[in-house]
This record gives structure tokens, sequence and C-alpha cells, in this order.
């Protein structure tokens, strides 16, 4: 699962049992979330101390997403839950480019070349 937050980008799997490495059978209990910018898994834990704190951002060298936080799927779904809650505006690229501004320049970016890919599949 992909998503776009204005806290970040995450791409969300059910973890791997063990110490996750490929080959070890998944965990249908354990969510992995992944981000390719640090900041952005920062601030899911800025914004869910009381989830996540106990959760520590894991760099993984030579993978094709550098950061990782593992947590209970339970976790996962309230977190889940609480930022559909917090859907505050009418455009979500500009929420992205006013929550997190000059920092948030290049996931902004990204942003509208996503919307134009997706775009596409609309034709």
């Amino acid at each position: 699962m992909w998503i776009f937050t204005k806290h970040g980008f995450f791409s969300a799997v059910c973890a791997r049992q063990g110490n996750g490495k490929h080959g070890q059978p998944v965990d249908p209990d354990r969510i992995m979330v992944w981000g390719r910018v640090r900041g952005h898994l920062e601030a899911l834990k800025m914004r869910f101390p009381d989830l996540l704190d106990k959760c520590d951002i894991q760099k993984s060298a030579g993978t094709d997403y550098a950061y990782r936080l593992f947590m209970q799927k339970p976790v996962w779904t309230q977190v889940l839950a609480s930022l559909a809650e917090d859907t505050d505006y009418d455009n979500f690229k500009s929420k992205v480019a006013d929550h997190q501004g000059e920092a948030g320049a290049a996931y902004e970016h990204s942003q509208h070349e996503i919307w134009s890919v997706m775009h596409r599949l609309q034709k």
C-alpha cells in the first residue's frame, strides 16, 4: 500500500518474520512502513508519539526504500484512521506545500508528477 500524506510518502507491507530478511515467511500481524526520506518517517513519529514512540527508524542500506519502521498491525490501523480524520484540506498537493514548506518542495514536485502519471489512466 502506498500512502501519500501531508507528513510524507510511505509504503506499507506485512513484515517478514524473524529478522525480516528476504526468504522469511510473512508475518500478517506486523507491518513494515518504508520511507524513502527519513524526515517523512520522523514526521509520522512526531504526529503519533504515543503510538510510534517505541518504533525506531532503521536505515536499510542497498534497498529501494532506505528507511523502515516496524509495528504491530493494530498500531498501523490506528495511524491510518487518524490520518483520515486529519484531512483538513480541499487540495492535497497545496496542503503538502503549506505543511512542509521549503523542506517539502521536492515532495510537492513529486506529487505533481505522480498526479500526471495517474491522470493518464483516466483517459
